[in-house]
């Protein structure tokens, strides 16, 4: 499966979950930014999701394009922040609400890239089934 959010991606992380303390107990919350990140991700996502969920292992590759600046050429890798890992892990938390798998542990192998962009800019998502054993291994 192939996708494409056409969108400007969002640069708020799900690790940028907030504490307050009430009561002398510490409280865990997402700040209105990361809230709203979720839901135009999932908006973009729900359009695309499949009949059923994947099952197995999955593969997936995923492209972030940002709108690139004055100072950054197009498709010049983006070596800024936000980080690959945090970006993937609201992507592939919003993709399991969405349905397009189970669990985000299924997905077992994985490639991320960010770039700068002219246009469009988005996120490029593929996702393949992958066989129960590795071949030649």
């Amino acid at each position: 499966m192939k996708l494409f959010l056409l969108m400007e991606p969002p640069t708020v992380t799900a690790q940028q979950a907030k504490v307050a303390v009430v009561g002398n107990r510490p409280m865990f919350y997402k700040p209105e930014k990361v809230k709203t990140a979720r839901q135009m991700l999932i908006r973009h996502l729900k359009p695309f999701k499949p009949p059923s969920p994947y099952e197995g292992a999955i593969e997936l590759h995923v492209v972030w394009l940002f709108p690139k600046g004055k100072s950054h050429k197009h498709n010049e890798w983006r070596i800024t922040k936000p980080d690959t890992d945090n970006l993937q892990k609201m992507l592939k938390d919003c993709m399991t609400d969405v349905g397009f798998w189970k669990d985000d542990a299924q997905v077992v192998k994985e490639t991320v890239e960010k770039r700068w962009s002219d246009e469009p800019t988005g996120i490029s998502i593929e996702m393949d089934k992958l066989d129960k054993i590795l071949k030649g291994g």
